[in-house]
């Protein structure tokens, strides 16, 4: 099982929006040195949404070589159509990718049944370890526990980065699910709290900015330890808000470039960061202790 901090990776792209892959490189590199126990290539922090099909796959092609078996790799290939789904977790599987995280359809807002078969067909059609991830904030559908819990009986649906920020489901999922079956919390700003609860991890945003002192809490509270995981949190909080200020990965993106990871290059429909919201992402960074 794959455990602790897990950076959803941002794609760095040039001021044209070309995906810049020396940056990459050096992403890569930032994250092993910091103590990031996973890599998400492509998630929907790496704009998957605005990719297209050789893009994508060459960006996870291009992380797993980079990480070179040093940490695993796990690749984003949900998409609104199962056929397009599963066309991506194969292209993963054949780059070489340690598990698929697959986000629920997005837009066409399916039932708990038509969940099931999606992910169902996407498991058969496909063997490697696949992570649900039901964000539905974002997608305008939420994947209950008892569906994760049908999931889970098969054999390569693996964990669930669960998105909701609702701690509750946690028990919800563990009990329908076993110790086995991994749960991860997609939100950053109840991360600690999650883990503490008998969460995996955490798929993380704020991990792409200070991903050392990310890796020390969420390792903290793995372990039990809730003074040290607050004390480390407490560094981390402004940036859980700020990089949520304008949607992700707009912030997130200003605050890598900012640190001299890569350029400023973001693909339309978004846009950079804009002014009055600078100071916010920068005195979040400085409570962090991040070096710009």
């Amino acid at each position: 099982m794959i455990q602790g901090s897990i950076v959803a990776l941002v794609t760095p792209m040039d001021e044209r929006g070309e995906v810049d892959n020396e940056s990459l490189k050096k992403l890569v590199e930032f994250h092993i040195a910091a103590g990031t126990d996973a890599l998400v290539a492509v998630g929907t922090t790496g704009e998957s949404a605005t990719l297209d099909e050789h893009e994508h796959c060459a960006v996870i092609q291009t992380v797993v070589d980079y990480v070179g078996g040093r940490i695993p790799v796990i690749a984003g290939t949900g998409a609104n159509s199962t056929t397009e789904a599963i066309t991506l977790t194969r292209l993963a599987k054949a780059a070489g990718a340690d598990a698929c995280l697959i986000v629920t359809p997005y837009y066409n807002k399916p039932t708990q049944q038509g969940l099931f078969l999606h992910y169902q067909a996407i498991a058969a059609a496909v063997d490697i370890p696949q992570i649900l991830y039901n964000v539905p904030g974002r997608t305008a559908c939420d994947m209950l526990p008892e569906t994760v819990g049908r999931l889970s009986h098969i054999n390569n649906i693996v964990g669930v980065k669960e998105a909701t920020a609702e701690l509750c489901r946690i028990k919800q999922i563990r009990d329908l699910t076993g110790a086995d079956f991994a749960i991860y919390t997609g939100d950053d700003a109840t991360s600690r709290e999650f883990c503490l609860q008998g969460g995996n991890g955490s798929i993380t945003v704020t991990g792409n900015v200070a991903p050392k002192l990310v890796h020390q809490m969420i390792m903290a509270a793995l372990a039990g330890d809730s003074e040290t995981a607050l004390a480390l949190d407490k560094k981390l909080s402004g940036l859980h808000q700020s990089l949520f200020i304008q949607s992700n990965p707009i912030p997130v993106k200003w605050a890598v470039a900012e640190m001299g990871l890569m350029g400023k290059g973001i693909r339309l429909p978004l846009t950079w960061l804009t002014e009055d919201c600078v100071n916010a992402v920068r005195e979040a960074m400085r409570q962090a202790e991040v070096i710009v």
